[in-house]
Order: structure tokens, then C-alpha cells, then sequence
């Protein structure tokens, strides 16, 4: 405590006490502070603050403060507070980011493990051991012979997409290879449209809906799966029915694989079923997707007729299935070309699915469909259906102008060539 030279002892005391009084009032429990009035000033702090000789005057301060200026600890507590506000807002803000990003992380990893079961399960074959598969088959008897597939023979035994055969697993062991597939009792398609007796099961509803599950397992294998296949052999038993009739394509033995920005290919060997092979196929080697839109326009045709492409004949024109059906869309006749049975049922459903096998069967690909087109086609009728052109003639007349063409070039290329030799 101090108070300035000029003050008498009275005044000093009272000033004093005042600065006493106020510090009780505000800053008592303070480790330290000072209180200053214009004549006389009150410190207090832990240490000591002033010279021990009493003769020495006191020593100097740095300028007063204002008389409500706060104490070193009320700073400390102010400061602290402060920090404290800021801090722990940030804190629970990291706490609830990291909480999150946790239960992202578990979410993202249990529905991985569950798409790696789901792929284990459904997606990838699996490789038998071979001897199981002999077992299974009982060493591959006749009995258990189901037919013959473009890979080879298909046996039964008891061992993905819905309109697609599910393919269980493969057995490799030095020159046998075997594929198993899922076995479906209604056996294929073929045995059902023409058959005499099973025909009269499928109704145009039924017919309807396997038209429109190949359609949709085509587009799969187009568009839809991770490559782009290439099915090469679409036919009525390659078709598999369930329990409830829903087509299945089945055997993959002559299917191709191309990159998905790959328009067409070319192959050397021919492999397939005559009929059901688009042209360009057949005589040039050339296949895309276009080719398999070609065999599900004659698998439509079929379907809808009852009749084989390859023994119809119409002895009075010598018309084949596609062209006999043309004519009669053309004519407007198309419901000639239906199964007897089924000439009560959806005359206009009908006459559109005939449209749209022709135009899965012209001769140019340009014109063809996609598979995409094609199940747009089948689900909705807001549009109409461009007009088909006339499909190929019969193979064999196309193989005779394909030959005749090939010559007539040759024999021009040929007279080019001795033009040539006597101008030299």
C-alpha cells in the first residue's frame, strides 16, 4: 500500500481502506492484482514484489492500470474460458466425424463381404473335382445323357441371371473338360412348340413371356454383363424352360467374347445351326451382336408359328419360314403364318411380334435391331415398328449369288488384269 507524498495521513488512511474495500468486494481469492486510485494504489501478489529496506522508497511500477482493470488471474480465467469454448466445440466435431466415417467404413466392408459371398454363391463357377463329376454322372452313362451341346455331350447330375442357364462350375483334368450346369426338368423349348401334344400347353401368354425372357438374356450377355457375348447359337433347344416355363439360354459352347467398343468380328470357322446363322455369318465369317438378333428373329418366327425354319417348305411359291412370313405381313395376311392354336388370342400382340422377328431377320445388319430396341419393342406400344425389309432368300440361293458374285468379281478383276498386259 502507498499513497502519493502530498496526501495528509487522514486522507492516505481512507484512500487505503477504500482500495482495501474494493478488492474484497471484487478480486478477493486472486493470486495477484493491484488496485490504483489517483492518490494511493493497493497491491497484492504470491511474491515479493517490493526492497526489504525500509529506508529505500518503493520501487517504482510500471504505469497504473485502470482502477477496474481485472487481476492477472481474472485474465487467466477470462483466457482460460475463452479456450475452453473453442476447443471442446472442436473436439465433439472430430469425435462425430470420426464416429461416422467408422460406421461408413463397417457398412461399406459387411456389404463387400456380402457381395463377395453373393459372387462366391452366384457368379463364379465353381471347379469340381473331376472324379466327383464321374461320380455324379455314374462315370457318365448313357442313362444320364441328357443330348449334345456345342461343347459336346450334356449329362445330367445332381450337383445368375434369371433368363440365363446357371452355369455351377467347371472340372478340367488333363484332356476332359466338363461344364455343369443347373438341370431344368421341362427340358427346351423345342420339345414343347413342336410337339403335337406339348404345343397345346403354351398359350400366347406363355409364348409371349419366353419371347420376352430371351430377349431380356440377350441383352445381358450384349450389354448388360461384364463382356460382351456373343451367343452364336440360338435355337429353340438351346432355349431351357423352368418349372414355370421361363426360357433359360443355355449352352455357351460356340459363344464369343469381344471388347465391349468392338463392333463386329471376323472367324475363319464357321461353327452353328444352319437356319439360324445370319448370313454374314455364314458366308463371310463376319459376327456381332447383330448376328445373335438375327437368331432370336428366327426363334421369334418359330415360336409364334410352330414350325422349324429348317423343314418348312411351301411347295406352291418355294417359300422358306422368313420369306413366307414377310409375304403375309406384307400382304396383309400375317396371321396366316400363327399357330392354329393360338389364332383366338392377341391378333394385334401377335401381328407386332411377327413385325419384330422380321426386322430381327433382315438381310442388312444396319437395319436390325439392337437387342435393347428389341425389348423396348416388346414392352411398350406408344410407337410404331419401323417396316421390315425382305429377309434373305433361302441359304443355299444365298450361297449361289454370294458364288455368282464372287466370280462375276474375280472375272472383272481378270479382264482388268489382261487389259494391263496389252497396254504393256
Amino acid at each position: 500500500m502507498q499513497c502519493t507524498p502530498d496526501l495528509s495521513h487522514k486522507d492516505c488512511d481512507s484512500c487505503l481502506r477504500q482500495s482495501v474495500s474494493y478488492y474484497e468486494s471484487c478480486c478477493r481469492g486472486k493470486q495477484g492484482g493491484y488496485v490504483q486510485k489517483p492518490n494511493c494504489w493497493f497491491r497484492w501478489d504470491l511474491y515479493p514484489f517490493y526492497i526489504s529496506n525500509a529506508s529505500t522508497t518503493a520501487p517504482s511500477l510500471s504505469p497504473p492500470l485502470p482502477v477496474n482493470s481485472a487481476s492477472k488471474n481474472g485474465d487467466g480465467g477470462h483466457s482460460s474460458h475463452t479456450l475452453l469454448i473453442i476447443i471442446v466445440p472442436i473436439i465433439i466435431f472430430v469425435v462425430v466425424i470420426v464416429i461416422l466415417a467408422a460406421v461408413i467404413l463397417l457398412k461399406r466392408n459387411k456389404k463387400r463381404k456380402q457381395d463377395d459371398q453373393i459372387n462366391k454363391n452366384h457368379a463364379e463357377p465353381f471347379q469340381f473335382d473331376f472324379n466327383a463329376v464321374r461320380l455324379a454322372t455314374e462315370n457318365f452313362s448313357d442313362a444320364n445323357m441328357l443330348g449334345q451341346g456345342g461343347f459336346g455331350s450334356v449329362d445330367k447330375a445332381k450337383f445368375q441371371h434369371r433368363n440365363l442357364v446357371r452355369l455351377l462350375g467347371f472340372s478340367f483334368e488333363q484332356k476332359e473338360r466338363v461344364l455343369i450346369y443347373e438341370f431344368l426338368p421341362n427340358s427346351s423349348l423345342d420339345s414343347f412348340i413342336f410337339d403335337p401334344v406339348k404345343c397345346l400347353q403354351l398359350n400366347w401368354e406363355k409364348r409371349y413371356k419366353i419371347i420376352k425372357g430371351i430377349a431380356k438374356g440377350l441383352l445381358y450377355l450384349h450389354k448388360d454383363s461384364q463382356y460382351r457375348i456373343i451367343h452364336h447359337d440360338l435355337k429353340p433347344a438351346n432355349i431351357l424352360l423352368d418349372e414355370e416355363l421361363n426360357p433359360k439360354i443355355s449352352d455357351f459352347g460356340m459363344a464369343k467374347l469381344i471388347a465391349l467398343e468392338q463392333s463386329q468380328a471376323d472367324t475363319s470357322k464357321i461353327v452353328g445351326t444352319y437356319g439360324y446363322m445370319a448370313p454374314e455369318y455364314a458366308l463371310r465369317g463376319q459376327y456381332s451382336v447383330k448376328s445373335d438378333v438375327y437368331g432370336f428373329g428366327v426363334l421369334v418366327l418359330e415360336i409364334i408359328s410352330g414350325q422349324k425354319i429348317n423343314s418348312f417348305t411351301n411347295r406352291e411359291v418355294g417359300d422358306s419360314l422368313l420369306t413366307h412370313a414377310w409375304r403375309n405381313w406384307n400382304e396383309g395376311t400375317a396371321l396366316e403364318v400363327v399357330d392354329p392354336i393360338l389364332r383366338d388370342d392377341s391378333r394385334s400382340e401377335i401381328t407386332r411380334c411377327i413385325q419384330l422377328g422380321l426386322l430381327c431377320v433382315q438381310e442388312d445388319t444396319a437395319y436390325r435391331p439392337t437387342m435393347a430396341s428389341a425389348v423396348l419393342m416388346l414392352s411398350s406400344y406408344s410407337s410404331s415398328l419401323p417396316v421390315p425389309s425382305a429377309p434373305p432368300l433361302s441359304m443355299h440361293s444365298f450361297r449361289e449369288r454370294e458364288t455368282k458374285s464372287k466370280s462375276s468379281s474375280f472375272s472383272n478383276q481378270s479382264k482388268r488384269e489382261t487389259v494391263q498386259v496389252s497396254v504393256n
